[in-house]
């Protein structure tokens, strides 16, 4: 039987609108952000760019996680994901064979 892993996770826009989640799929989850299959928050405000994850193996690790994350000031969040990913790369640039912003860019130069 396969092990299951839940990641907790922060995505930001370009001007570093945070949002946290968790979730049992972390590359199906950050695609959905990528190409905003989902209204909300994170299509709202381009929360696209994965910058920082943890993995658990226990779904309430998980969970307990995000919940402290969401509680804590921005600043320390900032200081986390600084801590890892100084210049918030994000790190799920190669999972996928195409970007959103890539494919969009393409498509408006056929239009023109």
């Amino acid at each position: 039987m396969k092990e299951q892993h839940y990641s907790t996770y922060i995505v930001a826009s370009q001007s570093h609108t945070l949002y946290i989640g968790v979730t049992s799929d972390l590359l199906k989850r950050v695609y959905q952000h990528k190409w905003k299959e989902y209204e909300g928050f994170t299509a709202k405000y381009n929360c696209d760019r994965l910058v920082w994850f943890e993995q658990y193996q226990d779904v309430g690790k998980a969970i307990a996680r995000e919940t402290q994350l969401k509680g804590w000031r921005r600043e320390k969040k900032i200081k986390l994901i600084e801590e890892r990913n100084l210049t918030w790369t994000d790190l799920s640039r190669d999972w996928y064979e195409v970007e959103p912003r890539d494919y969009k860019r393409a498509f408006d130069r056929m239009d023109s």
